[in-house]
């Protein structure tokens, strides 16, 4: 079993870690937006400790010559402290400032402490620099120390050079540690950003595709039964005055219509309701079994309808959906432009695999427009994109108009 998750869990529970990363994030997130601060705090501690060894004769203690003049070594205690005020924007021109003061200090043996400093400037260039600067700032900051070596020192080179450059080497290196750091949290901190954006975008992707779905379905609803119900009542106003029994057939073919449709809307809107509650029981999903139902609708409607079956379905319940709803989209355009008089045929072939053909075609007066507007035939067409299948629509020669279904073989997964 792997112990990291819980390890991480109680470094996480630590009170007094949350409350050091609390305070680490708040100084740096104050530093980073009022950094003048820090860097007078900083400068001015340094330029008083440099101060109070120049002040109180503490630099004598390792200095090879106590004769230097007062006001130079003011002015290399100042010169060697101050412009670490600027170490952070400009850290190779205060290094080239400093550097001149940095070997007065050697040439002359005062040798003051201050001269240390340039090792913060050291830091900072490998933090914020790029790395080859760091040759050159080697050259810089050592070459003081052999004219040390060469005027005032009798012990050997290696004694006085080799301590400085393992200082030299540990500043950087702290300097290219907490770089890797920064850039490495700057790295986590972009992609969270971008996986956040990119959730956010999958989320209106995923919101835009169920619009669309709910469209297709509210369209395949609505429309058809609404077509039925025209259907219906214009049969039964014709009716009312011949035939009063067909008149009030016609009525209860209506009713029960409406309620077939109110039916299916109420299950799809609960979907948009009730997301904890599973969507595959909520969702129309009729198959071919409804079929029978649909066209007995249609044919209340006064649209007569044969059908013609070829092999044994046994396609998957997505398949069927595609195939009920491309039926019922077709029979909505025969009944809204066919005209009176139309009849309608439907011919399914089913094949191994999953294979479908269905065609289905009306006598009515067909045209231009039949089918052509709204979301039908896009409906129909990004149903049977799903599957890989074609669609064709359109009218025939000798009159009427065609749909024609093509579902190819399922894909074994």
């Amino acid at each position: 079993m792997d112990p990291m998750p819980e390890e991480q869990e109680t470094r996480a529970a630590e009170p007094l870690t949350q409350w050091v990363q609390r305070i680490a994030h708040a100084v740096r997130a104050f530093d980073r937006r009022h950094p003048l601060p820090w860097d007078l705090t900083f400068t001015g501690f340094w330029v008083t400790a440099a101060l109070i060894d120049y002040v109180g004769g503490g630099w004598e203690n390792v200095a090879r010559n106590k004769d230097v003049p007062a006001w130079l070594l003011l002015t290399m205690t100042l010169g060697l402290s101050l412009p670490l005020l600027w170490r952070r924007t400009h850290p190779r021109a205060v290094l080239c400032a400093i550097a001149p003061l940095a070997v007065a200090n050697a040439w002359s043996g005062a040798v003051l402490q201050a001269a240390l400093l340039q090792l913060v400037v050291v830091y900072h260039i490998a933090l914020r620099r790029p790395l080859r600067s760091l040759w050159w700032t080697t050259i810089l900051v050592i070459t003081p120390e052999f004219v040390t070596v060469a005027r005032h020192s009798k012990r050997s080179w290696d004694e006085q050079v080799v301590p400085l450059l393992l200082s030299i080497a540990l500043c950087a290196a702290i300097g290219i540690t907490v770089r890797t750091r920064r850039d490495y949290t700057e790295a986590l901190e972009d992609r969270a950003r971008r996986l956040e954006t990119e959730r956010d975008q999958q989320a209106r992707l995923a919101a835009a595709a169920e619009r669309t779905r709910i469209a297709r379905e509210m369209h395949d609803i609505i429309g058809h039964n609404l077509s039925v119900i025209t259907g219906l009542a214009d049969g039964g106003r014709y009716a009312a005055a011949k035939s009063p029994d067909r008149a009030a057939q016609a009525l209860d073919a209506i009713a029960g219509t409406s309620r077939q449709a109110l039916t299916e809307l109420r299950r799809l809107l609960d979907v948009l309701r009730e997301e904890d509650r599973p969507t595959a029981d909520l969702t129309p999903q009729p198959a071919l079994t409804d079929l029978d139902q649909l066209l007995d609708g249609v044919r209340k409607a006064g649209l007569p309808v044969s059908t013609t079956v070829h092999g044994t379905p046994a396609i998957t319940p997505g398949r069927q959906l595609t195939v009920y709803r491309v039926i019922q989209e077709a029979l909505t355009n025969t009944l809204k432009h066919a005209g009176p008089g139309a009849t309608s045929q439907i011919e399914m072939s089913y094949a191994d695999g999953g294979a479908v053909t269905v065609t289905v075609t009306d006598t009515g007066r067909g045209g231009d427009t039949e089918g052509t507007g709204g979301r039908g035939l896009p409906g129909m067409r990004e149903r049977t994109a799903l599957y890989s299948g074609t669609l064709e629509a359109g009218p025939l020669p000798e009159g009427g108009w065609r749909v024609r279904l093509h579902l190819p073989e399922e894909t074994p997964q």
